[in-house]
């Protein structure tokens, strides 16, 4: 198996990463990777209902779909991913416990002593400190992870929506648990990186195991992957199923019903009702995408007083 240790903390070329190696490798390959602080959520999740679309916004944390299903995930230099790419025999491909067994494995040899918890996740003292997700391609799996080290619990917990109630969507919605960091755990005060270290040498012993670098082909193609995939709106959020929405919001000092509905990333309906009837700015926001900056624009030209956290409660 060959070993990659990314240099890179974007996380649009790290995803990338994967889907290409998984895509357009028969080698197999044991990668880890640390990315700048973002939310991934999985395939087939709704973006805004599973984040705090006021607070990833106003700190600028990228919102961004991986290939494989499962929930959401805040990833920040606290948090260590890991990613197995693997082939694998038809029929039998789906099995996180096999490829969750041998991160358990180096926790142990760490001093960390750490569980399966469910389907997809590992729990350390009662709490969750990874959680995985797989995609298959053929005859390949690719099988990634987090491990939250010494993450912003805060930060993690404010950028992940806490009520999702308001929201009526047949896709996937994400299962809050309890969460802690791995730092916790130890006796020693090492730092992330001389954790990463220690767990990339702990495969590395493993027979047939030989670190690698990518090539300055495939790192062009990577590049082509993140950008047109990535870092795209179509992707991270058009992608998504459709879904409504039901809300609260005060324009020109009137308390206002809100409802609209969600397709292909764009407002199908919106209804604005107060005392006064309903607002003209709804008609005008269907056709737009889901997004704060297309809403505030629609407002503004509408000359409606609104303040800037109104505009969240379209989200």
């Amino acid at each position: 198996m060959l070993c990659l240790d990314l240099i890179s903390a974007d996380p649009a070329f790290n995803l990338a990463t994967e889907e290409y190696l998984l895509r357009n490798s028969d080698e197999e390959y044991f990668i880890l990777y640390i990315d700048s602080p973002s939310v991934i959520i999985g395939k087939h999740q709704a973006a805004h209902r599973e984040t705090n679309t006021e607070f990833v916004t106003k700190n600028c944390i990228p919102v961004i779909r991986r290939i494989s299903g499962g929930g959401t995930v805040y990833h920040d230099q606290g948090n260590l991913n890991f990613s197995f790419i693997l082939n694998s025999t038809a029929g039998n491909q789906v099995n996180f416990r096999k490829y969750m067994l041998p991160v358990l494995e180096f926790l142990s040899s760490a001093g960390i002593e750490a569980e399966f918890e469910g389907k997809s996740d590992l729990r350390a003292n009662g709490k969750k400190i990874s959680g995985n997700a797989e995609h298959i391609f053929r005859e390949r799996v690719l099988h990634h992870g987090t491990l939250l080290f010494n993450s912003d619990l805060e930060k993690l917990k404010a950028a992940l929506r806490n009520d999702t109630s308001r929201y009526v969507t047949r896709a996937v919605a994400s299962k809050p648990a309890p969460v802690m960091n791995i730092a916790e755990l130890l006796t020693s005060s090492s730092g992330i990186h001389s954790f990463r270290a220690l767990m990339l040498d702990f495969f590395l012993k493993k027979k047939g195991n030989i670190m690698s670098e990518l090539k300055d082909e495939e790192l062009d193609q990577i590049k082509i992957i993140a950008k047109n995939r990535y870092c795209s709106w179509e992707w991270n959020y058009a992608y998504g199923p459709e879904y409504s929405l039901e809300n609260r919001l005060e324009v020109n000092g009137e308390l206002l019903k809100l409802k609209l509905s969600v397709k292909d990333g764009l407002i199908t309906d919106c209804q604005v009702k107060g005392s006064r009837g309903v607002l003209k700015a709804g008609k005008k926001l269907q056709g737009c995408r889901h997004m704060p900056e297309d809403v505030r624009e629609v407002l503004r030209l509408e000359k409606l007083q609104i303040q800037e956290k109104e505009v969240f409660r379209f989200f």
